[in-house]
């Protein structure tokens, strides 16, 4: 079997198929009602082999077997789809009520880390200028223009090498953020009561759950089971979210030039994944529909490409050529790709 080796896109965008925006919304329409029945049958899925798995994990790690740690693993897979049903209620795609998305994000907040209404605001805001130059930093990894990097200091460029390094985004990043990030109360949060609460409430109800899980299985299975999983499925949700807007030809813009379609389409990637992967991931590689009409439920994803075939075509990404855009770090405004810092500094000033 051929090695699984990093495959960068050609250096000319793929031509994408010409996609009339009205048409298209108008087509999306009737995928954009959530399913109260299907829900519960995704969470069910999703939280009971996730519970077994966590708690056969729980008790072979207690008995002093440790090779069932290695359940963190698959477990670590489930949380990560627990997560992306939790940005599903976040948009109110996930059942049809405000109410019972509502509830069922705040409470897979406290397994996930994530103060619901805090990371929805957040998310939303990430939603409204997502390929806007102008507009970055919120909820984005952060990306500079060529030109931006070249105006830093010595110091400043290291900075922000050190920040884009694989170690940072993919190991340390992952940690970093959703277990100390999330934990305070920062930007709106501040002066927002309702935020403040989301945060701080999630916090309290984190504190009970690993206090319930040292008291009743011991801290062992607090730092060998429940803490790897939650990483695993930590790393692995900042990849899928590296991957859906840092690709060579993402497309980004001004706000004089910006706009929301072509933002959607041809600034979020198609992340093409194996069956397997793709249901794990809930559907988000197909980001580029998110992006375009944030209400469909990733249930109802695949439908969506079976009826409008031509969206497999525009910002598609395999899991191959995904690898290859680890190296990328720099949005130039002239060829209007994103650059490797080899290839920035090949670029005359």
């Amino acid at each position: 079997m051929e090695a699984l080796r990093p495959e960068t896109t050609a250096a000319a965008p793929p031509a994408a198929p010409s996609i009339d925006i009205p048409r298209m919304l108008k087509a999306l329409a009737p995928f954009r009602v959530a399913s109260n029945g299907r829900g519960a049958i995704e969470l069910a899925i999703t939280a009971l082999p996730l519970a077994l798995l966590w708690l056969a994990a729980a008790l072979l790690v207690r008995g002093g077997i440790w090779a069932g740690a290695l359940l963190a693993i698959p477990a670590g897979g489930f949380l990560l789809r627990l997560f992306m049903i939790q940005h599903d209620c976040g948009h109110g795609s996930f059942f049809r009520g405000r109410r019972a998305n509502g509830w069922t994000g705040r409470i897979i907040g406290a397994i996930t880390l994530t103060p619901y209404e805090f990371w929805r605001r957040a998310h939303a805001h990430h939603h409204a200028g997502t390929g806007n130059l102008d507009r970055r930093g919120s909820g984005d990894i952060d990306t500079l223009t060529l030109a931006e990097f070249r105006q830093l200091s010595a110091w400043g460029q290291w900075r922000y090498r050190l920040y884009r390094h694989p170690v940072t985004l993919f190991l340390l990043g992952p940690s970093f953020q959703f277990l100390l990030v999330h934990r305070l109360p920062t930007g709106p949060a501040r002066t927002s009561p309702s935020l403040w609460i989301s945060v701080m409430g999630t916090n309290l109800a984190i504190a009970a759950l690993f206090s319930g899980i040292v008291l009743l299985f011991g801290v062992k299975v607090l730092l060998l089971v429940h803490l790897p999983m939650l990483l695993i499925a930590a790393t692995i949700g900042i990849w899928l979210f590296y991957i859906q807007h840092q690709f060579e030809h993402a497309v980004w813009d001004r706000s004089e030039d910006w706009s929301f379609q072509t933002a959607a389409l041809q600034g979020s990637s198609y992340y093409d994944l194996p069956p397997v992967l793709r249901w794990f991931s809930a559907n988000i590689g197909v980001h580029h529909v998110h992006h375009l009409c944030s209400t469909i439920p990733f249930y109802r994803m695949q439908n969506v490409l079976k009826a409008e075939p031509r969206l497999k075509g525009i910002s598609r990404l395999t899991l191959r050529q995904s690898l290859g855009t680890i190296r990328l770090a720099l949005w130039d405004e002239q060829s209007r790709r994103m650059l490797s810092f080899k290839e920035a500094a090949a670029v005359p000033a």
